[in-house]
């Protein structure tokens, strides 16, 4: 391969991301890719040769405080000729030509499917020329590449198991940014968290943009099971099936998985779920809106009714279960009853917490093509706040009623606003703090809860 040859032996890199854990994930990746052609991956920007911010498009505010990034180290490169800059991930995908060729701001320009080619195009920017790959595929998942952890803990890590997302709601810029669906096969995945227990993490989290419809078969990967031979059936596994390989690695590693789309979360995975006492009680359920007219024209699949049976049977199965979620205010045509629905929604389902933002229109995307964007910024702002609110408040509630009780706790690092306390998460996703005392890193503890915040849950460790 002629990657060997490129011009980067002994460089250093300053790797940068932003928006989901999958970006995060996928800047793992690149470094990996990049320490097999001789770079190394740095944590101080100012010695690197070379810099790449791994991109978000899903939200306009996101794209904009991307832009502010990359006009500053544009700057910066007027004190130093010989910094490359790229931009890697959605935003790359998104505006192409529009960063490397109109405004001028980077020297490379990679969409996600794009990064095992990422010494070529560097090469390219050593011979003076400007570089750019955004080809989307249909089989690329970095099965076979080891992701070098940045910034890691040791003890928690992310395990990509699918890229691409098929379900086009009509608000979301994920399909034309990271293409369709696509799973890695089971045993890469489960050879990557073997290697990672191997090294002493505690916790992994297995990734897609909707890991539910995960589906891998003898031959490779494949959408809809029902379209497999009685051969083929025979031969699959679908996420409650990883699920389960992934769990049976250690009864001392524990599983968590993000995101799950409604319509596809099955009950052969609560029941996996139920199983194995190391698989999290957590599920990250996005919503988006609790009125059926606007789910419908989001193209969520589902209705409210649909999603309170859901949720329901979800807390028949797994009393304790944690579930967090995803709202967008103010989508096209959102009325104030429509908007009030949401409000009973987030009052009924009694989330842990959740993702919540006012509607943003994404070019390209379904909506920006057949919708008005026609709720006013105020209203959605407004809006927005309420719902906040709402989530603020029940947040606060579930957390105080959690005062007294007992959790087991894995200590992942020290608490963000006191050295002397360490921070870890229950099984149910909560933050929980506590003084260190001899407790080390990496050890699981039993919590037992005395005060609570709206986010967080503050104890002691005791003995059971």
């Amino acid at each position: 391969m002629e990657t060997t040859e490129v011009k980067t032996e002994g460089k250093k890199l300053f790797i940068e991301s932003y928006g989901c854990a999958m970006n995060f994930a996928d800047s793992e990746v690149v470094a990996s890719i990049m320490a097999q052609n001789g770079v190394e991956t740095i944590q101080n920007e100012e010695d690197a040769d070379i810099i790449f911010i791994n991109t978000c498009s899903i939200r306009d505010n996101a794209e904009q405080k991307i832009r502010h990034r990359l006009k500053a180290l544009r700057h910066n490169k007027k004190h130093n000729r010989d910094l490359t800059i790229g931009v890697l991930g959605c935003m790359a995908e998104r505006l192409k030509k529009q960063l490397l060729e109109e405004e001028k701001l980077v020297d490379i320009v990679a969409g996600p499917d794009t990064y095992r080619e990422l010494p070529i195009l560097l090469s390219e920017v050593e011979d003076g020329r400007k570089a750019m790959n955004v080809i989307l595929s249909l089989e690329e998942t970095y099965a076979e590449i080891q992701p070098t952890r940045l910034n890691s803990n040791g003890v928690t890590a992310f395990v990509s198991i699918m890229r691409g997302c098929d379900n086009m709601c009509t608000f979301c810029v994920v399909p034309f940014t990271r293409g369709r669906e696509r799973s890695r096969s089971p045993e890469s995945i489960v050879g990557e968290v073997q290697e990672l227990h191997a090294q002493g993490y505690k916790e992994v989290t297995l990734l897609g943009q909707n890991v539910d419809s995960y589906l891998w078969y003898g031959g490779g990967p494949k959408k809809n099971f029902d379209k497999l031979s009685a051969e083929e059936q025979e031969q699959s596994v679908n996420f409650a099936q990883l699920l389960e390989k992934v769990a049976q690695v250690s009864p001392e590693l524990r599983v968590r998985f993000s995101t799950s789309h409604p319509k596809d979360i099955t009950d052969d995975v609560l029941f996996t779920m139920m199983k194995y006492e190391n698989i999290c009680n957590y599920i990250h359920l996005p919503a988006q809106s609790g009125n059926s007219r606007i789910l419908e024209k989001m193209n969520r699949t589902y209705t409210r009714e649909w999603y309170d049976s859901k949720v329901a049977r979800i807390r028949e199965l797994i009393p304790d279960c944690g579930i967090s979620c995803d709202i967008i205010s103010g989508f096209c045509s959102e009325t104030e009853e429509e908007h009030e629905d949401t409000l009973d929604l987030m009052r009924n389902s009694e989330f842990d917490f959740s993702y919540m933002y006012f509607y943003s229109e994404r070019p390209g995307t379904l909506a920006a093509r057949k919708f008005e964007d026609d709720v006013p910024y105020d209203v959605k702002k407004r809006r927005l706040a309420e719902v906040i609110e709402i989530q603020n408040a029940v947040a606060k509630r579930k957390n105080k009623a959690r005062e007294g009780k007992r959790y087991k706790v894995l200590i992942e690092g020290e608490s963000k606003k006191s050295d002397q306390d360490w921070m870890g998460r229950n099984d149910q996703n909560i933050v929980c703090i506590f003084p260190k005392e001899h407790y080390q890193k990496g050890e699981y503890v039993t919590v037992e809860i005395e005060r609570s915040t709206t986010t967080s849950l503050i104890g002691r460790v005791v003995n059971d």
